[in-house]
């Protein structure tokens, strides 16, 4: 019974873990989704894939400048990455 319950603890951490970050500011406040594109491919990165999560960040899939996959959480304010898987 203990392992089985340690079990679903330690599942329940992981996905915890791997969960996607969530931005809180006001819509007002977020950077338009044509600027923060325009910077970051400004930056290199080559989009494939843009939306806004549904804990309100933006995330991208496409590679980096070194033609590398990626995939970004991003503060929709600041611009900042958040996470990287």
């Amino acid at each position: 019974m203990k392992s089985i319950v340690l079990s679903a603890f330690l599942i329940s951490l992981t996905a915890t873990a791997m969960a996607s970050p969530v931005c809180t500011a006001p819509k007002e406040q977020w950077q338009p989704e044509a600027t923060f594109k325009k910077d970051l491919e400004a930056q290199g990165y080559k989009i494939k894939t843009f939306k806004v999560t549904k804990g309100q960040c933006y995330e991208i899939y496409g590679t980096d400048k070194a033609g590398k996959k990626v995939e970004i959480y991003f503060d929709p304010v600041s611009g900042k990455p958040l996470q990287q898987k």
